[in-house]
């Protein structure tokens, strides 16, 4: 069983440095085409603030000087879903249990270990960025699909701009989940309580060290529950009572 998660916009770099490890190919074609761009090129690209540009500059020709800092991916994305997974104070079953199970979806280094040295950057799969005449999304599918071909269960917290990456023949094994609160009788669904829950789902698989689906059914987690009813094969529904 592998679980899917995104990266983050959100870069937290007071965390603690660890040791690069040597780029794929792909990456490497990627650093070599951003490599190319102007600090205003770049404003462009990403449609940022010249000196947010000036600072993405930076970063790049340090990834391409192999200069840059790395952290382990999982403490350096701090987004909302992030800031809700359990990344503090691991029991040693709890880390082992991250690393036989949680992959995060790269636009610049693929599908990689959450635990993997990764280095600072902007990019994401809404870039219109083209490398070899092929877009970040063509670029990376093959890959993307040998990373999980394997596996019998697929656990995607993934967006869908994630999601379409992967071939369909991977895309159809996927199980996906939705999150919602219920408060007199309405339920509502937005993406603060999914990013929100989706990190305290992947809190409550790592304790739990829940390793197939009929556990994940019976999981309770920050007020959420399983909903039989409203669930299918291929998406399985929590509600949280508000």
């Amino acid at each position: 069983m592998k679980i899917l998660i995104p990266t983050a916009k959100e870069l937290n770099t007071q965390v603690a440095q660890i040791e690069p490890e040597s780029l794929s190919e792909k990456t490497k074609l990627i650093i070599q085409a951003l490599s190319q761009y102007s600090v205003t090129d770049l404003a462009h690209l990403y449609q940022i603030r010249p000196e947010k540009a000036e600072e993405e500059y930076q970063r790049i020709q340090e990834l391409q000087n192999e200069t840059a800092p790395t952290y382990p991916a999982l403490y350096l994305f701090d987004g909302l879903m992030y800031r809700n997974i359990k990344r503090k104070d691991l029991s040693k079953e709890e880390e082992q249990y991250v690393q036989n199970h949680l992959l995060i979806t790269s636009s610049l280094y693929g599908v990689i270990p959450a635990l993997a040295p990764i280095a600072p950057h902007r990019l994401d799969f809404m870039t219109k960025l083209k490398v070899e005449k092929q877009s970040l999304k063509k670029l990376w599918t093959e890959t993307y699909g040998q990373a999980v071909a394997d596996q019998e269960t697929l656990l995607s917290l993934l967006s869908s701009e994630f999601e379409d990456v992967f071939p369909k023949e991977v895309r159809d094994k996927m199980i996906r989940f939705k999150f919602m609160e219920e408060k007199d009788g309405k339920r509502k669904i937005h993406s603060t309580i999914s990013k929100k829950a989706r990190g305290q789902f992947l809190t409550g698989l790592i304790e739990g060290q829940i390793q197939n689906i009929e556990d994940i059914k019976k999981l309770s987690f920050a007020g959420f529950a399983f909903q039989e009813n409203l669930s299918t094969d291929q998406e399985l529904v929590f509600i949280k009572q508000v």
